[in-house]
Parts: structure tokens; sequence; C-alpha cells
């Protein structure tokens, strides 16, 4: 069966950003974006430069995207989640562009973040019995062998279950006997649920 994958984008306007957006912007911008805003994002690119930026990169990024930014992120979408996992990865200024408004991500959410994921590694630690989580999904299955196999040696006292579906329910889990989820599929199921974590996210800790 071929799979043929088609890119749903927002509809083309002449999209601009207003003087007081401009203001509070740093001259030297990494522009990133999600697929639906490309439209937009190359637009405000054209902006910035014709405004002086200098624009030191322009990616799409997912939710899983891994970036070693060297200047300020200004990301071009609705994706609250994409700003930040970027912001956990980089030690610059994180703004957000979205429905005409421009906002930085705050130390204060950043930190919180980060203390969710220190939490989580301690829930895995007092765990005995992990589920790993997989996707059937086109674009979505990563089977993370390398590290899976790195986890169950370092964690030999640990039982490991693997999971495997097209759809993943999280309403599902209390049917298992699972104390903590490792997620190998789509990073936003640790939106839906506190015992989920991304394996990207927390392995260098685990495993270090």
């Amino acid at each position: 069966m071929k799979v043929l994958y088609i890119e749903t984008r927002k509809k083309d306007q002449n999209i601009e950003l207003n003087k007081e957006a401009l203001k509070k912007l740093p001259k030297e911008l990494l522009l990133v974006y999600s697929i639906q805003y490309k439209s937009y994002a190359s637009g405000i690119k054209k902006q910035l430069e014709s405004n002086g930026f200098k624009i030191t990169g322009f990616t799409q990024v997912l939710g899983c995207t891994k970036l070693k930014p060297n200047s300020p992120i200004l990301l071009i979408g609705s994706g609250r989640f994409h700003a930040l996992n970027l912001a956990i990865q980089s030690e610059h200024p994180i703004y957000i562009y979205s429905n005409g408004v421009i906002n930085k991500i705050e130390i204060s959410e950043i930190e919180a973040l980060k203390k969710k994921k220190q939490g989580s590694i301690s829930k895995f630690l007092s765990a005995e019995r992990i589920g790993i989580l997989f996707s059937t999904k086109p674009g979505q299955y990563n089977s993370k062998e390398e590290i899976i196999e790195k986890l169950m040696k370092k964690y030999p006292e640990k039982r490991f279950f693997f999971f495997i579906s097209n759809n993943i329910n999280t309403a599902e889990f209390e049917n298992f006997k699972i104390d903590f989820w490792l997620n190998t599929a789509c990073p936003g199921l640790t939106n839906d649920s506190t015992k989920i974590e991304n394996i990207d996210d927390v392995f260098e800790k685990l495993l270090g």
C-alpha cells in the first residue's frame, strides 16, 4: 500500500508584524515554523530582513525537533508545545508568533517544565513495571532500539513491557499494571498523562 503525505497549510495571507511586535524582538533570530505556517513564515522572514534583522536560520520544526540554536528563536505557529520543546534545549529567549501576537516563553514556564521532567525521572527510578509505547502510524514509528537495550541492561531489576498500536489511547492505561510509561511516539502524549515521559527527554539522565 502506497502512503501519500499531503502538507496542510494555512491560506496564504499578507502577514506582517506591526511596529510593536518588531520592537519586542532581538535583531538576530533563528526563524522556525510548523508546516501549516510555512507561507506566513516566508513572508515574515522577508519583512524582518528588510527591517535590518539578521536571520540565522529558517526551518520547519516538529514536536520532537532537536536543535542547537546559537541565537534567539522566533516560532511561527500555534503550537506552544513546540516552543517549550525548543526552550528547554536553548539558553536563548524563545518567542512565538500566533494569531497576530508575539509572546515570549517565560523563564518560570521553562523551569516548571524542567522540574516536571526531573519528577518523571524519580518516578521511573521508583517504578518496577515500565511500559514502552510504540506507534505504527507513518512518521511516528521509532523503535529506539539502542536506547531501550541500554535501559534494560542498566536496570535489570525492572520489568519492561512493549505496547504497539496505531492509535494510542491514554484512557486505556488504567487497564494495565504499569507504574510508568516511556513514549517513543508522538511527544504530545505527555500532555495527556503525568505517567508518560518521552524517552528522548529523559534517556541521557537515566543512562548517565
